[in-house]
């Protein structure tokens, strides 16, 4: 069975009286232990199709499965246990708490998902190159910093499904290679991986690629 299902989705924003679709129908399927590369140019819709697939924000149309559970369509309070239960979720901003330091924030987010006892703080912090930042608050960190320290909660779960929004664009080469080495330890250890980016190295290590073109899916 399919783990994550969404079917026809739409999503369209209103300016004044200037309509946007962002998305338009798209649907897709990933199953267990899969590692999915979502590609297109900026604006095609990746980040909004990201978020409607994790009930961040609501389709105009459409709806979403998550292991057989219905997420659109529901209160806030039910799409967020279902989204705890089931994300970790890299957003391009708005990923950690700025009154705790890069480590606070990663045991939150263990503490959240019950796995208190997990050993994997400092294996995070080093794979994503800062263990020489791990107790800074996130108010003292560069861009680049914030985005690492913002991957490092996401799996800090060890999420059923990982959905990232360009992982890998605020990191250097090795630490490319590292998180790399990780998606595919995801893949072995049968998670399921999602990531929207424009590195052809991450997506050269997927399973498949699915293309966003003006808020359709092009290719699969």
């Amino acid at each position: 069975m399919s783990l994550l299902v969404a079917h026809e989705l739409y999503r369209f924003f209103h300016t004044g009286e200037d309509e946007t679709f962002a998305l338009r129908g798209v649907s897709l399927c990933l199953s267990q232990g899969e590692f999915v590369a979502l590609m297109g140019p900026s604006g095609s819709g990746k980040s909004t199709l990201l978020a409607c697939l994790t009930g961040l924000d609501e389709p105009d149309g459409g709806h979403v499965l998550v292991d057989g559970m219905r997420l659109t369509r529901r209160s806030e309070a039910a799409r967020a246990r279902i989204r705890a239960r089931n994300f970790g979720i890299l957003l391009q901003s708005g990923n950690l708490f700025p009154h705790f330091s890069v480590e606070q924030n990663i045991r939150f987010q263990m503490r959240l998902a019950d796995r208190t006892d997990d050993p994997r703080v400092d294996e995070l912090v080093e794979m994503v190159g800062l263990r020489h930042r791990a107790h800074a608050f996130a108010t003292q960190l560069s861009g680049g910093e914030t985005a690492r320290a913002g991957l490092a909660v996401a799996l800090a779960a060890n999420p059923p499904i990982l959905v990232a929004d360009e992982p890998t664009a605020e990191v250097d080469a090795d630490t490319e290679s590292r998180l790399i080495d990780h998606f595919e330890t995801r893949r072995r250890a049968g998670l399921t991986t999602l990531l929207a980016t424009h590195s052809t190295a991450l997506a050269r290590k997927a399973d498949r690629i699915i293309r966003l073109h003006d808020g359709r899916v092009e290719d699969d």
